[in-house]
């Protein structure tokens, strides 16, 4: 089993919530964990911003990353979105299953968000 934490950030708790429950109901993740609250300072366009933004961690396998980066590139309002994934060197057994199992297979179709 090759469980792996996506990592996103989204403008608001809304596109956030979006992204996370699209993902979640078309299989492409077994959760989300939203973190409203993140405060951005970054160099955009040659010029220094700073903005609210909220971390989406998502958790998937493998197999799924591309299907799920391709999703969230879809839903995202943001031109060059923050989607980074990394695997899960070791975790609670049972709870890595749980992610196979929620990920496994054809889920429903993409939903309208």
């Amino acid at each position: 089993m090759s469980a792996h934490f996506v990592y996103v950030t989204a403008g608001s708790e809304e596109e956030a919530r979006r992204i996370a429950a699209a993902t979640v109901q078309e299989r492409l993740a077994a959760c989300a964990n939203m973190f409203p609250g993140m405060r951005s300072i970054y160099r955009w366009e040659g010029k220094v911003a700073e903005d609210d933004e909220v971390v989406l961690i998502l958790k998937t396998r493998a197999a799924q990353l591309d299907p799920l980066m391709e999703r969230i590139r879809a839903l995202h309002s943001y031109d060059c979105p923050c989607i980074v994934a990394w695997p899960i060197a070791a975790g609670n057994p049972p709870f890595l299953h749980w992610i196979e199992q929620e990920t496994a297979g054809s889920g429903p179709r993409p939903i309208e968000v």
